[in-house]
């Protein structure tokens, strides 16, 4: 089975978010499955591959020259980077001061109209396509080959000028959006499947308040709409080899978990405390619910419990967050930024993982978590309620999970956590049982290929 995978983002070569992960994790998955994949992505330059062959790409809709860069990436395999001299940027969607790029709806139109052109000349048995940058794909060209869209966040749309529905080739009128083409209105009522990631949110998006205007269009998919959960990379994010962690450990060995503990409260400044430390790794953003977590900050003394934040993002969160932390050393630290290796620390020496996103549609790092034996407290959104299982609800618990998606429930359910916190049998039981679940791709990756078998009728 031969498999087209377009995407704007894929880990390790450009990686910007979930995104990148996902579709690394997938493609790499799918490959030890022995499925042929041809990944595409933009040649946002600066990458070199080995055995590189370069060629014209034919994309009549675009006056200058197209190409297509084919190799090998150490990081991710075998890999084609469609490029033009306008597609070339130092980052996938923003300038230097965070702002996106004004050409972005030509450039992702420009490579969505390159996959079209690959997928026209090399006839694959399944397309896949993952979000709006690559979803214009199926209004571009003369192809048929069945397609898969993955929706990873529904709130990026790409909506651009009506203009560019007179340069589709088939399905126009799928994009047209209030004046406007939407290009991953049309993508998903184009596709043959469309993807969430995961179950819960597939059915969230159907909602008119969690269906980001397009809930008419999910709707309308019926059977061809499916939740499929993602998965993690848990060779990287393995406490039994993690090179980045002060100790290794297992799930038999959990003791062996204090030394990243002490290493957390080395880093923030903390003296010597039995009180459970609350980490959080995440964009700062207004969906990620940074601000009820700040809420929370007031109660930290009475739960007790110390807060451990890394992320970047909003201006005003950002400033926030050092405020806090500024004006409660003992129970905050927050290192503005990302670090791959702290990430890493945060895991592995937190006792509880706070999550409070507004929306969710699948969650990476809640699973990391559970994968470190941090217990999570997440938000009842998306993703996160088909991967924790509330300890309060359930004897097979793994974390907790908040009854409203605002800072009484947040406050709430992290009071619970800390309670259970102070019980070491009853902790030590949801520590174990979220670190022996099964989180990788494995199982996701055979979800993804009953897909391709019955779109495709290969077996």
């Amino acid at each position: 089975m031969r498999v087209l995978f377009a995407s704007a983002e894929l880990a390790p070569l450009v990686r910007v978010g979930g995104l990148a992960e996902a579709a690394g994790g997938l493609v790499a998955a799918l490959r030890a499955a022995a499925i042929d994949v041809t990944v595409l992505l933009p040649d946002y330059g600066g990458v070199a591959l080995r055995d590189e062959a370069r060629r014209a790409l034919d994309v009549p809709l675009w006056a200058g020259p197209m190409w297509a860069r084919s190799g090998v990436h150490p990081g991710v395999g075998p890999v084609t980077l469609i490029g033009s001299d306008d597609l070339v940027r130092p980052h996938p969607y923003v300038d230097s001061t965070g702002i996106g790029w004004p050409d972005n709806d030509r450039r992702f139109m420009q490579f969505s109209a390159g996959v079209a052109a690959v997928r026209d000349t090399t006839n694959p048995d399944v397309v896949h396509l993952n979000d709006w940058h690559t979803a214009a794909a199926a209004a571009f060209g003369d192809s048929v080959a069945p397609t898969v869209l993955t929706i990873h966040t529904l709130g990026y749309q790409g909506v651009a000028p009506a203009g560019w529905m007179s340069q589709f080739t088939r399905g126009a009128d799928h994009f047209e959006w209030f004046g406007q083409a939407n290009p991953l209105a049309g993508g998903i009522s184009l596709a043959d499947r469309v993807v969430a990631v995961s179950p819960n949110y597939s059915s969230e998006i159907l909602r008119r308040e969690s269906g980001m205007g397009l809930h008419e269009i999910l709707k309308a998919k019926d059977d061809a709409l499916v939740g499929i959960l993602n998965g993690i990379d848990t060779t990287e994010w393995n406490p039994r080899t993690d090179p980045h962690i002060a100790a290794r450990y297992s799930a038999t060995t959990l003791e062996d978990r204090d030394a990243s503990r002490r290493n957390l409260a080395e880093i923030a400044g903390w003296g010597p405390s039995k009180e459970p430390v609350i980490g959080v790794v995440s964009r700062l953003v207004d969906q990620k619910g940074i601000d009820l977590l700040l809420a929370a900050i007031p109660y930290l003394e009475t739960m007790p419990g110390r807060l451990f934040v890394l992320g970047s993002g909003l201006p005003g969160l950002t400033r926030e967050l050092h405020d806090a932390a500024e004006a409660n050393p003992e129970r905050v630290y927050f290192h503005d930024g990302y670090d791959v290796a702290l990430a890493h620390r945060i895991f592995a020496g937190s006792d509880l993982f706070a999550m409070p996103s507004r929306f969710e549609p699948c969650g990476l790092a809640q699973m990391q978590a559970m994968r470190y034996g941090a217990i999570p407290v997440v938000t009842p959104v998306g993703g996160l309620v088909d991967t924790v299982i509330d300890a309060d609800a359930s004897r097979a618990g793994t974390g907790f999970v908040a009854r409203s998606v605002d800072e009484t429930g947040l406050i709430d359910a992290l009071h619970r956590a800390v309670r259970a916190y102070r019980s070491p049998r009853r902790r030590q039981a949801m520590q174990r049982r979220g670190m022996g679940h099964d989180w990788s791709w494995q199982a996701p990756a055979q979800q993804h290929i009953e897909l391709y078998r019955e779109l495709s009728g290969l077996s």
